[in-house]
């Protein structure tokens, strides 16, 4: 037997519809918390980061053998620009036997870029580098 909304009561129709925003409105919570940049100062940076940093200034070779490939921006959190203009970089994470989860990403020339980002959480969010 299948139901069909206009066979439901309708509390339960109210409810369905309630639940459905709710849903929608979780999803749009979670999708502008992921999509927020925010801004980080250099000097509040993670002493790691700071040195990734200077380490992008002076260009190759880079410690991480992925340092310095592009980043595609897939996950559409930084500003549109055209493919390869990002670069990602490695910040080390004290502890890790893996790459971890901190990077920088920049855009513009590799070593003299026009703005970085950081993200501790695997490009889930970043914050603008202020230098």
């Amino acid at each position: 037997l299948r139901y069909t909304e206009s066979m439901l009561p309708a509390a339960a129709r109210r409810i369905v519809a309630l639940l459905e925003a709710a849903a929608i409105a979780a999803a749009a919570t979670a999708a502008a918390a992921r999509s927020s940049t925010g801004t980080v100062e250099a000097a509040a940076l993670p002493r790691e980061a700071r040195e990734t940093l200077a380490n992008i200034r002076r260009g190759p070779p880079f410690p991480y053998e992925r340092d310095g490939v592009a980043f595609g921006n897939r996950e559409r959190l930084l500003p549109g620009k055209p493919k390869g203009y990002y670069r990602e970089y490695t910040v080390r994470t004290p502890g890790e036997r893996t790459r971890g989860a901190r990077r920088i990403v920049c855009g513009g020339k590799p070593t003299a870029p026009d703005a970085c980002w950081y993200t501790d959480d695997h490009y889930q969010s970043f914050s603008r580098i202020l230098e």
